[in-house]
């Protein structure tokens, strides 16, 4: 009898002993790899806000992070690295990196970022459910209303001007919603397409002298060379209006009214959590920056001046970021 408990005690404390190295033990890691169109602040700030969500969630995680630099060919490429790696997820910060990863990746999990409309760039079926191993986060911006409050800044305006990138899926919808806006306010639109980042100066040249004010969307070929085009228009004593405020808080933009990227990170960063704890890309449906926290105003009241035009007092108040004397403050 003796002999059985103490076989009995043996076993159960191995059983113990597995049991607490396994609980000692840390989860094991993933590798998730994130491509992204170009670098500036508003993608960055998605990036960081991934990392960081899955960071403060626990998850044992490693980032191979790539810059595409807007060339569509070395977002293909690194898709296909992804796919030689193996990596547990994917992430595409922005249409065309997202739809490199969709056309490339096979069996592994797809998140987007940053994409304005995921049903026209073939990412998904409806915006209703995730496609086959791809859901994700977009940033459809309330075009209508940052024109309405470029009017409310400079009534007088009659003709607006827009680059955008020709290639970009993404920027191609956004100036079908820009040149809708313009005929429903009896604005002129005058339009001016690039290719790539070193094109966007010339662009805002040819058009800075035919136009009362310059709209830019979330085109990330044009906002990363946003110094360009707020170069262009100072020159031209115009107002430039951006749907990104993280990249218009050094430049010489007039308004800049957008979300927050860094929080879109984070909100991605949630869904990535989603899917590695078991859930599939088909249940998640897109979903949408909608909070008011989630939108940030910035008003560079130093432009203003310059260009001999007052802000309403109700959109001063309204922003979360003013530039004032050369300083920037955040509510």
């Amino acid at each position: 009898m003796r002999k059985k408990i103490g076989i009995l005690l043996a076993l159960s404390l191995s059983v113990l002993s597995a049991a607490t190295a396994f609980a000692a033990a840390p989860a094991k890691p993933v590798t998730i790899g994130i491509s992204k169109i170009v670098s500036h602040p508003a993608l960055d700030a998605v990036v960081k806000g991934i990392q960081d969500e899955l960071k403060d969630s626990k998850i044992n995680a490693t980032f191979d992070v790539q810059n595409a630099n807007g060339d569509i060919n070395t977002a293909a490429s690194i898709a296909t690295k992804f796919q030689s790696q193996k990596v547990d997820l994917a992430v595409g910060v922005a249409t065309p990196t997202a739809q490199a990863l969709v056309n490339t990746l096979k069996g592994i999990p797809i998140v987007f970022s940053a994409v304005t409309d995921p049903v026209k760039a073939g990412l998904v079926p409806s915006l209703a459910k995730g496609g086959k191993n791809v859901t994700g986060v977009s940033d459809m911006t309330p075009v209508k209303q940052q024109i309405e409050m470029l009017l409310k800044i400079k009534p007088k305006t009659k003709r607006i001007g827009h680059i955008y990138t020709s290639s970009e899926e993404n920027a191609v919808v956004l100036a079908g919603m820009v040149k809708q806006v313009c005929k429903e306010k009896h604005l002129e639109f005058v339009e001016t397409t690039v290719t790539k980042s070193a094109e966007v100066k010339q662009a805002a040249q040819t058009i800075a002298n035919r136009v009362d004010a310059i709209y830019i969307s979330t085109d990330n070929t044009v906002v990363s060379a946003m110094s360009a085009v707020a170069e262009v228009a100072a020159k031209a004593k115009i107002p430039v209006m951006s749907a990104d405020p993280s990249s218009s808080e050094t430049y010489d933009v007039l308004a800049a009214w957008g979300f927050d990227y860094y929080k879109m990170g984070r909100a991605t960063g949630k869904m990535i959590i989603e899917i590695l704890k078991g859930k599939k890309p088909e249940q998640i449906p897109t979903r949408f920056m909608t909070k008011a926290s989630d939108v940030d105003l910035l008003i560079n009241l130093d432009v203003a001046k310059k260009l001999g035009l007052t802000v309403p007092a109700d959109i001063v108040k309204s922003a979360k970021t003013i530039r004032q004397n050369g300083k920037l403050t955040k509510k």
